[in-house]
């Protein structure tokens, strides 16, 4: 599909398969779906129509196959499927390097250099230190002030100098702040005579400073030469180039001057004590160096910091379990199992924990702590139907009647003659031990308890089926409700709500389960007994309303076969009296309905009344009609069809055309319809314009014209276009009726227009060529005219 089709993009013409080709068009322009926005616009597919194509996307599940892609050193875009991300959104090339991401995020320290809310940036509002340098590209702020005022904002230059106003130059580089004070107070004082009696000061400060060039080496993320403010430190420069590789140090990191180390600097002292003192500010040239890990060691387990950690030869495996926080609540410190390679192989070693302080580690270990065992030595449990359930500790000589009164007894509802004990066997098989609770509870038997021993006491109600009834039907709250011992049908309506106004009172029905014991009887053929009652309204000294219900009853209330609410209908346009009416009778037509509104208005156009009726009215139509969209969608193969018609069925109204001339003219005639609820009755004015659409080169609305045809309204809108399919061309009226043009012969027989109505010309489908039957029907039609031009000349011979 080329840019200028796609410009005219409609998602709801498009079928499947052409949705499929743009998805595979896109894939091949490696797209995701995340960027359809972006691709949509550079060709102009409006904004409403890229949200109806991501929906079609998602409905079709081709998101899937638009994978994310990703960005190349290049710039380029590739395949998402091929690449994988890390944390910080960097390229990992294969496998092997994402491996090595893993691990390196692993190692205690590592998390600094991910961290966006820490960036070592240099504070350039704080105080300059007593310590720094001055050198070229640095401002230096001159403030004379007293008898003499005057302020100078002075760059030193390449060569080190200041140039003061009617001074000259003056050489400060590589003097402190407090040198270039000196020297520049003991020059000011040569044209400020004040300076010497004191009654005139000078103030140096530093402005805005240089920026300074330092290299990083050695195991770096990305090493190189960086440009960074001349107050950077040493934990700035790691920042700005990624920190330490996977085989750097975290604790050997060097800085070098004029070749020589003027300090070491070790990242746990920050990450362990907040200990920055050897952070030094660094100098032009400097040079930081990462050395390699010497010793590295891993922890994990039951230990608060689980990570690989940098060791130097004089730490101990203590000193490594306080660098991880220390161990947790739940560890198991008697032993700490260790894995260790050797020159030639692994090994396991077992470390007490009175050797960790002596303990020396090599570079590998693996330390693993273990947690303590999830076993109890002294548990028994209860539970079941006593006051308190639970664990409770196993005492000496504890039985079943003491760990009761643990429990502060049996509850009320217990089952008192049989209760459990599952007990574990030497062999840790289950045994189940059964006892009576009201012996053990009375004394009269002991049964002794042993260590995970778990007690049931059982409840009356939760051996049997919960009893229940219901009722349904006209009651305010129908539903299941408890039963209770005498409970009375006059009970259980007023805890339904009471009797709704449309209840029948004749017609009270309760259906009973029959639930007697006994042996099979073939001749017995009942499932249920049912009984019916005639109730009064209150209930009040009723022999049905005290009628003793059973477990499982159910209750059903009828509904007055005579009750009917009120049902309305609205009546709207060019009526004396528009609004809603009530139905008042079941064989009210549309006709009693507009009398009783005072009849039309002399400028109602009955030809343009139209009627608006529920799509469907009760539970079983709504049932009856989405089983038939069921079927409509296993049929089709195109989703955009079952998607239209799902939306049809799922109106709440649908258009239904009347006559109303014909209504006016014969009341209770077949034109005349009985009313439901719901419907509403729609008479405009008196229509003037004629509305064309589709394949006509200039659609628009003009005046009606009683004398004009259907070919004249087109041809006064410029005509058919070449793309229209005249044959199929039909006519909506006002009331909603619509008429199709008719074929005879090679002729087309239009149908005729009336006011208000709307004219619409199809677009031919798509030429695929001829298929076999369309060749036969074209060959049978010119067979037919050929005979009928033969009989005609015969005839008029």
């Amino acid at each position: 599909m080329s840019p200028s089709q796609m410009s005219q993009i409609k998602v709801d013409n498009l079928s499947d398969d052409q949705i499929r080709q743009l998805v595979a068009q896109m894939k091949q322009n490696n797209v995701s779906y995340s960027q359809i926005d972006g691709y949509a616009s550079q060709r102009g597919i409006p904004d409403a129509e890229v949200v109806k194509l991501k929906a079609r996307i998602n409905q079709l599940n081709l998101d899937t196959e638009l994978a994310s892609p990703t960005t190349n050193d290049a710039g380029k875009i590739t395949d998402g499927a091929d690449r994988a991300y890390n944390d910080s959104a960097d390229t990992i090339r294969n496998p092997q390097d994402s491996e090595r991401e893993r691990r390196r995020k692993r190692i205690f320290g590592s998390e600094l250099f991910g961290n966006k809310n820490l960036t070592f940036e240099p504070n350039l509002r704080m105080p300059t230190p007593a310590n720094y340098k001055i050198a070229a590209d640095d401002e230096l702020i001159i403030d004379v002030y007293g008898y003499s005022e005057v302020q100078h904002s002075l760059k030193v230059t390449p060569e080190g100098y200041i140039r003061i106003p009617y001074l000259g130059p003056v050489y400060v580089n590589g003097l402190t702040m407090e040198e270039a004070r000196t020297r520049i107070t003991k020059q000011l004082s040569t044209i400020y005579g004040g300076i010497k009696e004191g009654n005139t000061s000078v103030q140096v400060s530093l402005g805005n400073i240089r920026s300074i060039r330092i290299t990083i080496i050695g195991e770096i993320m990305r090493p190189g030469t960086y440009t960074l403010p001349s107050l950077a430190t040493v934990a700035n420069a790691l920042y700005v180039s990624g920190g330490p590789s996977e085989n750097g140090s975290f604790r050997d990191i060097d800085v070098i001057r004029n070749g020589k180390r003027v300090a070491t600097f070790d990242l746990y002292d920050f990450l362990l004590n907040g200990d920055l003192k050897n952070n030094i500010v660094l100098q032009e040239q400097d040079v930081v160096k990462v050395s390699p890990y010497k010793l590295r060691v891993e922890l994990e387990g039951e230990v608060k910091r689980p990570a690989i950690f940098d060791v130097k030869n004089n730490e101990s495996l203590q000193t490594v379990i306080e660098f991880a926080g220390g161990f947790t609540d739940n560890s198991y410190k008697d032993v700490i199992r260790a894995l260790r390679v050797n020159s030639k192989s692994r090994e396991l070693v077992n470390i007490p924990y009175d050797s960790l302080t002596s303990f020396k580690v090599r570079s590998g270990d693996k330390f693993v702590i273990d947690s303590i065992a999830r076993r109890y030595t002294n548990r028994v449990s209860i539970a079941g139907a006593v006051f308190h359930p639970g664990e409770y500790a196993l005492e000496d000589g504890m039985t079943v009647k003491d760990l009761i009164g643990r429990a502060d007894g049996i509850l009320e509802i217990a089952a008192t003659t049989r209760g459990l004990i599952r007990r574990l066997q030497d062999d840790y098989t289950p045994a189940f031990i059964n006892f009576n609770v009201a012996d053990v509870v009375s004394g009269k038997t002991s049964v002794k308890l042993q260590r995970e021993d778990s007690v049931v006491i059982f409840s009356k109600l939760s051996i049997r089926e919960p009893y229940v009834v219901k009722i349904q039907g006209e009651v305010n709250q129908p539903g299941y409700f408890s039963y209770g011992d005498s409970m009375r049908l006059e009970d259980l309506i007023l805890m339904a709500g009471g009797l709704k106004d449309a209840a029948s009172l004749k017609h009270v029905e309760i259906a009973r389960r029959i639930r007697t014991s006994g042996s099979y009887d073939s001749a017995d053929v009942r499932m249920s007994i049912t009984e019916q009652f005639d109730i009064s309204a209150d209930l009040a000294g009723n022999a049905a309303g005290n009628y003793i219900l059973q477990p499982f009853d159910e209750i059903t209330v009828r509904r007055s076969p005579s009750y009917n609410q009120q049902l309305n209908i609205s009546l709207e346009g060019q009526v004396v009296y528009p609004g809603n009416y009530t139905i008042t009778t079941k064989r009210e037509r549309i006709s009693d309905v507009i009398k009783r509104a005072g009849g039309l208005r002399p400028e109602a156009s009955a030809e343009g009344a139209l009627l608006l009726r529920r799509t469907y009215s009760t539970e079983s139509d709504s049932t009856f009609l989405l089983r038939k969209l069921e079927i409509f969608n296993n049929t089709v193969e195109d989703s955009l069809a079952a998607a239209k018609t799902r939306a049809a069925i799922q109106r709440n109204q649908q258009l239904l055309g009347i006559q109303l001339e014909e209504i006016m003219a014969h009341p209770g005639s077949k034109y005349d319809f009985y009313l439901e609820e719901g419907d509403v009755i729609r008479i405009p004015k008196k229509l003037q314009t004629v509305q064309l659409f589709g394949e006509i080169y200039f659609p628009k609305k003009v005046r009606y014209d009683n004398s004009v045809s259907f070919r004249t309204y087109i041809r006064n809108a410029g005509g058919f276009t070449s793309q229209a399919l005249k044959r199929r061309s039909y006519v909506v009226f006002a009331n909603g009726e619509v008429k199709s043009t008719k074929r005879l012969l090679f002729f087309n027989k239009y149908p005729k227009v009336k006011p208000g109505a709307e004219i619409y010309v199809p677009t031919k489908p798509e030429r695929k060529g001829l298929t076999a039957a369309a060749t036969v029907g074209f060959a049978s039609a010119l067979a037919s005219l050929a005979l009928v031009v033969v009989t005609i000349i015969n005839t008029t011979k």
